[in-house]
């Protein structure tokens, strides 16, 4: 990576894989030097990738051409950028990565969902919101090998199915009570001056980083000075949130001592460790013991002081899995719901600690969340009275597809048969409105199709409206706790997200599509084996005709030495 080099590529020739390879190198050493805690090669590593005219222009894509919000302007009125624009600010930010003054945001306010307040958002100008892009490329690795694995938002390769799951595993053996908490304002009320002295990284980008904090709101045709919080609504500000709440978790598990056993047999008082688990500025914390989870609630309060935060009371609760507690029974996050119910001939024993012997624990979307789906799938039925029926399928499938595709890793099966049903009767309420003089078996063969997957509503050989039932239930597989898309590790990253910089594309889609798996032996792929994609023909294999990822040295098997059972590998 020479950055003294003319850039001799117009903006659309630019060879984008070389330089997200360019850059992911940069990152992975700083990612592992921050393991080892060398702090000298981290910032040495960071400074480098700052004045790198590959990052430079990865973060120019990024906010200029990438972003949802990138025709959003910021106080300067600039919306976007040409291609030659674009080049130049590249080289800019590239000459210039630090800054010690930023242009205020400008202040948007944005409805909340399902809710009559509003949010605000920052949005700065398109050449700070280059810079930020520039400086998270930078800082990121660094933290994502110091933040807690049990910390899922705003984090590359992790998700909200993730979270979901890791409650699941902590919950499902044992009922437990759990503090449902939210943090009030955690973008607007951050202590600046806590934040920097926990970020520790070096001079000139402390001031670049505290520069964007003390730029100033532009509300209205006032200018506001920002004292405190981040911009909601900058590229960087994520990662700072994230950056401010790290080491939440690990305080209130270091305020727990755990048991001590002499001779084999308990000697005190059962004192399990609470387990903090946050996505964002939403956490929970779930202990079996109530007095337990009230100190636990305690240390959480204090530790947030010291940032200048506190939970929102109206948000905060203590509910139980199982029991009912304070009128509360089961919690919401992430829009699913999870609870346990007693089950079983020995749903009403209970053991010598007071838990019962048969019960199960059931994680399925929330009412909440059903009621936003039929509400925007009610709205976008009434805005379309009118439309013909492949315009309103085409409006109404990628509603349906991506909320079942959000809720089909957990117990859904059921409230899928159930939405589709209120979602026919819409349907059934638009079709007979457009026709209200016709008979219901005329309009039923104008708007559905038969056949061998029943009634579908559709228009044959246009379009198909999807049902939620058709979507396979499929458990996700949470990620590795210290896992990170920085540690090099190819094969797992591309087996879980479909890509990666230093895979091939076609070598990374089919890990995604095998689940990290060789269809020929069975085995799974790992860090180091050699991969050929091959078309691999029999019927043992399942695979006619198509090509598919294997071990190099599979290739050298006569095809009779193939696995001779017919389990489906994924």
């Amino acid at each position: 990576m020479n950055t003294s080099e003319k850039m001799m590529y117009g903006w659309n020739t630019v060879p984008w894989r070389k330089l997200e390879r360019n850059v992911y190198k940069l990152q992975k050493r700083i990612y592992q030097a921050s393991r080892r805690d060398d702090v000298k090669a981290v910032h040495k590593l960071q400074r480098l990738l700052m004045k790198s005219r590959s990052a430079a222009s990865l973060a120019v894509r990024r906010v200029a051409q990438d972003n949802k919000g990138k025709r959003t302007a910021g106080v300067d009125g600039l919306a976007s950028l040409s291609k030659k624009k674009k080049l130049e600010l590249a080289q800019k930010i590239m000459s210039q990565p630090y800054m010690p003054k930023a242009k205020p945001v400008r202040r948007v306010w944005i409805p909340k969902p399902g809710k009559d307040g509003q949010r605000p958002l920052g949005i700065p100008v398109m050449e700070d919101r280059a810079r930020q892009a520039l400086a998270k490329m930078a800082l990121e690795p660094e933290w994502e090998a110091k933040f807690e694995p049990t910390s899922f938002g705003f984090r590359p390769g992790r998700s909200c199915h993730d979270a979901v799951e890791t409650i699941y595993r902590y919950m499902r053996t044992v009922p437990k009570y759990v503090l449902d908490a939210d943090i009030a304002g955690c973008f607007d009320h951050i202590n600046h001056k806590a934040l920097l002295d926990k970020l520790g990284t070096f001079p000139s980008l402390r001031r670049t980083v505290r520069a964007w904090l003390k730029a100033g709101i532009f509300d209205g045709g006032t200018l506001f000075p920002t004292a405190e919080g981040t911009p909601q609504g900058g590229v960087i500000s994520p990662l700072l949130a994230n950056i401010a709440l790290h080491g939440l978790s690990a305080s209130v598990r270091d305020a727990f001592q755990t048991t001590k056993y002499l001779n084999g047999r308990d000697e005190s008082p059962t004192m399990w460790k609470p387990v903090v688990i946050r996505y964002a500025d939403d956490f929970v914390i779930l202990h079996p013991d109530l007095d337990a989870l009230k100190q636990a609630e305690q240390v959480a309060a204090e530790w947030l002081k010291g940032m200048g935060l506190e939970m929102k009371p109206s948000k905060t609760r203590i509910t139980h899995t199982l029991w009912e507690v304070e009128g509360n029974v089961g919690f919401d996050f992430l829009g699913f719901n999870f609870r346990q119910y007693p089950r079983g001939k020995n749903r009403c024993m209970k053991n010598t600690n007071g838990e019962p012997v048969g019960f199960s624990t059931s994680v399925r979307p929330s009412s909440k969340s059903q009621k936003q789906f039929l509400r925007k799938v009610r709205d976008i039925v009434r805005r379309n009275q009118s439309s013909y029926q492949p315009k309103l399928i085409w409006l109404l499938n990628p509603v349906i597809r991506g909320w079942g595709n959000y809720f089909s890793s957990v117990v859904s099966k059921d409230i899928f048969g159930k939405m589709d049903t209120l979602i026919y009767q819409k349907l059934w309420a638009w079709a007979k409105r457009r026709h209200s003089n016709k008979k219901h078996r005329w309009v039923a063969h104008k708007y559905w199709l038969s056949g061998g997957q029943g009634w579908r509503f559709g228009k044959k050989g246009v379009a198909v409206l999807h049902k939620l039932s058709d979507i396979p239930i499929r458990r996700h597989i949470v990620v590795q706790k210290h896992r990170s898309p920085y540690d090099g590790d190819a094969i797992y990253w591309s087996a879980r997200m479909g890509r990666h910089p230093e895979m091939p594309w076609s070598f990374a889609r089919l890990l995604r599509e095998q689940r990290g798996r060789c269809p020929y032996c069975g085995l799974f792929f790992k860090h180091g084996d050699q991969m050929i994609a091959q078309h691999l023909r029999g019927r043992a294999l399942g695979w006619v005709g198509k090509a598919v990822l294997i071990h190099e040295h599979c290739k050298l098997l006569p095809t009779n030495e193939a696995r001779n059972d017919n389990t489906p590998f994924c």
